[in-house]
């Protein structure tokens, strides 16, 4: 989950300028982008409440919303959300209703195809139908909040909004459910590994696939997944994939495609000094200007709770409510499946391949509005799988094979309600009984209260008749159909376990052949192993919680001087290193001797780090470039792009896979083997350091190639680029794209702890900052706490409250 900051995509100047343009404004305009703040003290009258409610805020513009009801207590989070993230809010609306090029132009017409294919908007009709009297009418408070921020504020919004000219709609309830099932979508990983896999299909032989999509260290590889598509020619027979990929990349770099990185753990009282539960979460995304997240504390007579929250959901999505603390992280369950479909032309729609019979594809039709230009109408065609993401290429999918997306239905889910129940739960027992009838998204939930900790992943998970689902099935055969869902009571869970902790990092969760299929796509096991490593020693408190969630020390180093050492391969490194010439053979062996002496940790200041480093991306480029590349082609992005979304291939042939066909440089006469391209790696990463960081080798630093910078959603640097630790493998995450350049694109977004030893349990830091205006002295006032550590108090007791929020206070009153 992560920031939804347009940074990657937008025009570089589009809507800087215009914003420039927006806040140059004088004479009958005469704007003052102070006017777009909403006050922070005072009295303001609002139509829709039913008494007076008071917002406080801390210093980093955290608000503490009092009511005398949760019914005006949900009209003010919405009131407060759209006030600090309403450009945000917006957005997230557009993006999950496929309507971007409303906003920002013709360049994201692809990916709003792709979204109206999905179509999320179904999904959250089904969603919200589901929910009960109680929470519809929640939401509907809290949409009428929202409106009442754009009622008032309708002339006055932030000028990053303005610019695009683009005028908000009013908030409907269902638009929260939309923005839920877009937070589901955001899980999907696995989505889009399919596609790239068709996209590395068209450079590479099928069965190849499996060496580029390893589910494990310990696993096999997937054969019977490629195995799957033998005898299927796919290279130039899927009508729209460039545009398809194109739109994956986009989103991709919203990052709400496999925006899967998070941690969260909790330590039970026999493993905690003071013999209470502790619990941590954070949630990572790139560094975008707002983070994803912001901050609420509600407190009314019959609720209170406080953690985080996204702008658009009426609800506390992790912390704690005076009694239970619950966090959340992806389980990187895969209960999506794209089937390839062969279509035909059928008078003037086409016919799908089922069963050896033609069926008519189902039709729908959309049209996008297009800031700029005239309106577009297409069709959008739905198997008995799904719909087709590549319809946008109309009856030209008769020359090749359709793209189905399937995914659960939310028919009957009570999603919603638990999600509320959560938050209310008064013990681990009741935390548990809510998040088991958690099933519209995939989770892993860890909750504690003072006495017990617990751990329950939610979702729905389709059950296979065949395969995995890890690569594109035949869609033509029924053998890989769904036959309805996994039992909900086989979805793994556990309470009060005797090691004394439970956590997770997206790490595989399960051992391969449990009793459903949750998933093939795992992170790394690195950042799981760490956090077991430390959480398994010793006594805990908030400090040493603080000290794991800013630890940069990686476990991979310590598996890659195992290999170099094994009995198979320390002679045969050797001797490829001395075949080098001189030059490189120095290099290669002062890279080794550097590498086999480095602790694994990877401070800024580290020489041995950026060595480290710089090993890991020339190996990837020495191992996969010569069949991948060149490094622009389609084929190489899509490999750089699923090595920042699971276990990478990269990762996988470092530590095994000798026998892999990629060892040979199909460049040159001979046949390489796996010594002979980590000695060329080897020397590769010294020249590489000298072209990168200079001649002298002491002066080198993993921070000076490896940055935090914060940018704006028209792509300008607001903070850095400042030295940056670790990597995507260390707890502290610091992610950059393996094989493509150090830039970091995934570090912690928020982070919360909650010590149930303390008076007041809960404390928290947010990535960037409260609010998403510009003009606001929250939109970036986060970023120095987070750089040093530092937590604020969000406390529950109201004795506490003075101290924390101050006494200065805005007054929302009934208005007329």
């Amino acid at each position: 989950m992560a920031s939804p900051a347009l940074t990657h995509f937008l025009p570089r100047f589009g809507v800087a300028a215009a914003v420039a343009g927006v806040l140059s404004l004088t004479g009958c305009q005469n704007f003052n982008a102070q006017d777009t703040l909403p006050p922070t003290s005072g009295v303001q009258p609002l139509k829709g409440l039913a008494q007076s409610v008071s917002v406080r805020r801390n210093a980093m513009g955290m608000p503490l919303i009092e009511s005398n009801s949760f019914h005006d207590a949900l009209f003010t989070l919405g009131y407060v959300h759209a006030s600090d993230r309403i450009t945000q809010m917006v957005t997230l609306r557009l993006l999950a209703q496929g309507r971007l090029a409303e906003m920002h132009g013709a360049d994201l017409l692809d990916a709003d195809r792709y979204m109206r294919a999905v179509n999320l908007k179904k999904s959250a009709a089904e969603l919200y139908k589901a929910s009960s009297p109680r929470l519809k009418r929640f939401f509907e408070v809290y949409a009428r909040g929202v409106n009442a921020y754009l009622f008032r504020y309708r002339d006055k919004l932030p000028a990053d909004l303005t610019a695009t000219g683009y005028k908000p709609e009013y908030w409907q309830p269902e638009d929260s459910a939309l923005i839920f099932c877009l937070l589901n979508f955001s899980q999907s990983t696995n989505l889009p590994e399919e596609i790239s896999s068709l996209v590395l299909a068209q450079t590479v032989t099928t069965d190849k696939l499996a060496w580029l999509t390893p589910s494990a260290p310990d696993e096999k590889l997937p054969a019977a997944e490629s195995e799957k598509l033998q005898g299927i020619k796919l290279n130039g027979q899927v009508p729209g994939l460039a545009e398809l990929s194109k739109a994956t990349g986009q989103l991709s770099d919203l990052n709400l495609l496999g925006a899967t990185s998070s941690n969260n753990w909790a330590i039970a009282p026999q493993r905690s000094r003071s013999g209470k539960s502790l619990l941590a979460s954070d949630s990572h995304g790139p560094l975008g200007v707002p983070s994803l997240f912001s901050y609420v504390q509600i407190r009314a007579p019959k609720y209170q709770a406080s953690g985080v929250t996204i702008a658009g959901l009426p609800m506390v999505l992790g912390g704690f409510n005076g009694k239970v603390a619950w966090s959340m992280t992806s389980v990187m369950g895969d209960n999506q499946d794209l089937f390839l479909e062969k279509i035909k032309r059928q008078g003037n729609g086409l016919a799908y391949e089922n069963a050896g019979k033609w069926q008519p594809a189902i039709v729908r039709n959309e049209t996008y509005f297009v800031k700029g230009q005239r309106s577009i109408r297409e069709a959008v065609y739905e198997t008995r799988h799904g719909p087709l993401l590549n319809s946008a290429q109309g009856t030209t999918l008769a020359n090749g094979f359709g793209l189905a997306l399937q995914t659960p239905n939310f028919t009957d889910d009570k999603t919603l309600d638990a999600f509320f129940d959560l938050s209310r739960a008064q013990s681990v027992e009741k935390a548990s009984d809510a998040s088991r009838e958690i099933r519209a998204i995939a989770l892993n939930l860890v909750f504690a209260d003072a006495s017990h900790i617990g751990w329950q992943v939610t979702g729905r998970y389709p059950n296979r008749r065949e395969g995995e689902g890890l690569l594109p099935s035949p869609g033509w055969e029924g053998r890989y159909d769904w036959d309805g869902y996994a039992d909900p009571m086989l979805h793994p869970y556990d309470q009060d376990p005797a090691q004394g902790w439970l956590g997770t990092a997206n790490q595989r969760v399960i051992p391969h052949g449990y009793g459903m299929q949750l998933s093939n796509s795992w992170a790394a096991p690195e950042r799981g192993e760490r956090l077991a490593e430390l959480a398994g020693a010793g006594k805990h408190d908030n400090r040493s919680l603080i000290a794991m969630q800013y630890d940069q020390t990686t476990n991979f180093a310590a598996k890659l001087k195992k290999m170099f050492e094994a009995p198979g391969m320390a002679q045969p490194l050797k001797q490829a290193m001395d075949a080098l010439p001189p030059a490189d053979r120095a290099k290669a062996h002062e890279a080794y001797s550097r590498l086999m002496a480095f602790d694994g940790k990877l401070g800024p200041a580290s020489t041995d780090a950026a060595i480290y480093e710089l090993f890991l991306q020339e190996s990837t480029r020495q191992i996969f470039l010569d069949e991948l590349g060149p490094q622009s082609s389609p084929a190489w992005k899509a490999f750089v792009a699923d090595g920042k979304l699971s276990y990478a291939a990269q990762a996988d042939h470092l530590l095994g896979r000798e026998d892999s066909p990629f060892w040979d440089d199909v460049r040159t006469a001979q046949k390489e083997d796996k010594p002979a391209i980590l000695a060329r790696s080897l020397a590769a990463a010294i020249s590489a350091g000298d072209s990168q960081l200079g001649g002298d080798h002491k002066a080198w630093q993993w921070g000076k190639l490896h940055r935090y910078e914060w940018k704006n959603s028209s792509g300008q640097t607001v903070r850095g680029p400042l030295p940056a630790g670790g990597d995507h493998t260390t707890l502290n995450t610091a992610a950059f794209a393996w094989g493509q350049d150090f830039n970091t694109t995934l570090a912690p977004a928020m982070r919360f702890i909650v010590d149930f030893g303390q008076s007041e349990p809960l404390m928290a830091q947010n990535g960037t900052g409260q609010s998403g205006n510009p003009a606001s002295p929250n939109y970036l006032n986060s970023i120095e706490p987070w750089l040093k550590g530092q937590y604020m108090s969000l406390p529950m007791q109201p004795q506490s409250f003075d101290n924390a929020y101050g006494k200065a206070r805005l007054t929302l009153t009934p208005g007329k």
